[in-house]
C-alpha cells in the first residue's frame, strides 16, 4: 500500500473513530447539551422510511424467486503443465523415461542429453467455479463459455442442497454463452426478459455465488448499454452495471425489478480482483439466440455478408462529402459473397439496415452476425452521394484469417511510415491478392500513422482515392498537395481493407 492510499485508510478509520467519540461523549459528557429528540418523525421522513422499506420487499421478494433457480458451478478442467524429467531421477519409476526403459535400447552407454530432457506436456486437473441459471423445467442451464467451454466435468449444486453432475450441451466463445443441462425435471425457472427495453439508470440485482459464497445478491443499476469495446468476446454489446460482480458471479444472472432475466453476468473491470462497480453482463437477447441455436442444431452459425466494415469517423465523412458520421464505411467488399452479389462496393456507406439506422460499426457487425444464413436484409447505402437501397441474401460466416508482420524500408513519409513496393515474394509473404500498392515496413512511434492504427506488413492501395501502383506513385500522391492537413488512405492487412485518415500533428 502506498503512502496516499495508506494516508486514505488511516484518514477513514480516524474519522470512523472520531464520530464514535463524539458519539459518546455527545451522549454521556454533554447530555445536558443534546438537543431533545423531536416527539414524532415528519411525514415526509415516514414516508421516505416507508418507500425504502417496500424497495427492500421488492428485492426480497425476488432473491425467493430467484433462490431456487439460480445455481452453484464446480468445474473442473485438464490444463498443459510442463516439467523437466531431468529433475526426476532416472531411477525415479514416475520418470516416464527413466533408467530401465532408456537401457534396453542404449545399455551402458545412454547419453549424458537424455539425462536432462524435456518432458512431454503433462496435464493436471484445475477446479473453478461459476454460476448459472435454469432456463427450462427439464434442466437446461445458461451459463458462460468461459465457465464450462473446456470442462471435463460439471457439478450443479441448488439451492436445496442436491448436487447434480451436468453436460455441456453447447458452448459459443464468441459470444461467451453456454448450455449445459442436468438430468432432472420440474426444476424452478428464471423467467427471461427483454433486455432491448433496459435503460440507463434502472435498478437490477445480479445473483450467483462469488468465491463460492452460494445465493449471493447484489443490487445496483444499469451504468450504461450496448457496451461494444470491451475486448472480452468477439460479438459484445454489454449492459454495464455497478451492482458488485466478482470472481464467481460468472454465468449468473442479471434481472430487473421484475425478477426477469436481462443478462448473463460475465466480466468486471478490476485491478485488484474484486468489484469495482464495472461489471459487464451479456444481453439475454443475445443469450437466447445462441440458446436457440445450441437447442437445434447443437452449435453456432451466423450470418454473413462478405464486407470489411469500419467506424464512419467525422474526419472520413468529410472526405466523402458526408453531412453527418451517421452509418458504417465498407472497407473491402469480398470476391464470391453475399455482399458482392447483392452490389455493395468499395466506399459505400451503409446508413440503414432493414430500416432501422445504424449508429456503430459494432452494432451493424452484432446484428448481421445473429441472423441465420439464408436470411434476407434491406440495406440502405449512400454512394456518390446517392442513397441506393439493396437487397441481399445472407451466407454463412466462415474462419477468421490471420495477420501479418514486416520488410526493410525503402519510400519515407513525413507522416511518420516508410512504404517499399510489393513485389510477388511481399504479396505471397503476406498473403495479398492484389497486384499493385506499396506495403509499409517501419513506423515512427508517436507519429500520425502510429495514432491512426498503422502496421508494418500494411498495403497501401490509395491515396486521397487514387490508386496507387508504385512507391513513385506513391510519392507522388502524398505530395499532390503540400499544405494538405491530412490525407485518407485505403489500406489492406490479413484481415481486409479500411479507410484510415492520417492527421498532421500541429
Amino acid at each position: 500500500m502506498n503512502n496516499q492510499t495508506q494516508s486514505k485508510a488511516n484518514w477513514t478509520l480516524a474519522s470512523s473513530m472520531t464520530a464514535l467519540s463524539l458519539a459518546l461523549f455527545g451522549g454521556v459528557g454533554y447530555m445536558a447539551m443534546a438537543t431533545p429528540p423531536p416527539a414524532s418523525t415528519p411525514a415526509h421522513t415516514e414516508k421516505a422510511i416507508e418507500n425504502l422499506e417496500q424497495s427492500g420487499h421488492a428485492f426480497s421478494s425476488i432473491a425467493k424467486k430467484l433462490a431456487p433457480a439460480v445455481v452453484s458451478l464446480k468445474v473442473e478442467k485438464k490444463v498443459a503443465h510442463e516439467t523437466q524429467l531431468g529433475n526426476l531421477p532416472n531411477d525415479d519409476p514416475s520418470n516416464p523415461l527413466n533408467d530401465d526403459l532408456l537401457k534396453r535400447f542404449f545399455g551402458d552407454r545412454m547419453p549424458d542429453s537424455l539425462r536432462h530432457r524435456p518432458a512431454p506436456a503433462q496435464k493436471h486437473a484445475v477446479v473453478g467455479q461459476g454460476s448459472g441459471f435454469v432456463v427450462s423445467s427439464d434442466g437446461y442451464i445458461l451459463t458462460n463459455h468461459h465457465v464450462v467451454g473446456d470442462a471435463t466435468r460439471v457439478m450443479v449444486k441448488f439451492s436445496d442442497g442436491r448436487e447434480m453432475p451436468a453436460k455441456v450441451v453447447g458452448s459459443d466463445s464468441q459470444s461467451d454463452v453456454a448450455v449445459i443441462k442436468v438430468d432432472a425435471k420440474n426444476l424452478a425457472t428464471v423467467p427471461l426478459g427483454d433486455s432491448t427495453k433496459t435503460e440507463v439508470g434502472e435498478w437490477v440485482l445480479a445473483s450467483g455465488a462469488p468465491y463460492g459464497l452460494t445465493q449471493t445478491l447484489t443490487a445496483g443499476i444499469v451504468s450504461a448499454t450496448g457496451r461494444n469495446s470491451v475486448g472480452i468476446a468477439s460479438y459484445e454489446n454489454f449492459i454495464q452495471t455497478d451492482a458488485a460482480i466478482n470472481p464467481g458471479n460468472s454465468g449468473g444472472p442479471l434481472v430487473n425489478l421484475r425478477g426477469e432475466v436481462i443478462g448473463i453476468n460475465t466480466a468486471i473491470f478490476s485491478r485488484n480482483g474484486g468489484s469495482v462497480g464495472l461489471g459487464f453482463a451479456i444481453p439475454v437477447e443475445i443469450a437466447k439466440q445462441v440458446y436457440d441455436q445450441i437447442m437445434d442444431h447443437g452449435t453456432v452459425v451466423r450470418g454473413y455478408l462478405g464486407v470489411r466494415i469500419q467506424a464512419l469517423t467525422q474526419d472520413l465523412a468529410e472526405r466523402f462529402g458526408l453531412k453527418d458520421s451517421h452509418g458504417v464505411l465498407v472497407g473491402e467488399v469480398q470476391k464470391d459473397t453475399p455482399g458482392e452479389k447483392a452490389g455493395l462496393k468499395q466506399a459505400d456507406v451503409i446508413v440503414e439496415l432493414d430500416g432501422k439506422k445504424i449508429d456503430e460499426a459494432a452494432s451493424f457487425r452484432n446484428a448481421i452476425a445473429m441472423k441465420s444464413p439464408g436470411s434476407k436484409v434491406n440495406l440502405t447505402v449512400v454512394r456518390e452521394g446517392h442513397r441506393i437501397d439493396i437487397a441481399a441474401t445472407l451466407g454463412k460466416l466462415p474462419e477468421a484469417g490471420t495477420v501479418t508482420a514486416a520488410e526493410t524500408p525503402k519510400t519515407t513519409s513525413s507522416w511518420g511510415f516508410s512504404v517499399q513496393p510489393l513485389t510477388s515474394e511481399l504479396a505471397t509473404k503476406f498473403g495479398y491478392a492484389a497486384d499493385s500498392g506499396v506495403v509499409i515496413n517501419e513506423v515512427t512511434p508517436d507519429s500520425p500513422a502510429s495514432e491512426a492504427g498503422l502496421e508494418p506488413g500494411t498495403l497501401i492501395q490509395q491515396v486521397n482515392r487514387r490508386k496507387v501502383h508504385s512507391a513513385e506513385e506513391f510519392t507522388d500522391a502524398m505530395h499532390q498537395d503540400k499544405d494538405a492537413r491530412s490525407v485518407m488512405l485505403l489500406v489492406t492487412n490479413g484481415q481486409g481493407s479500411r479507410f484510415v485518415v492520417l492527421k498532421a500533428t500541429e
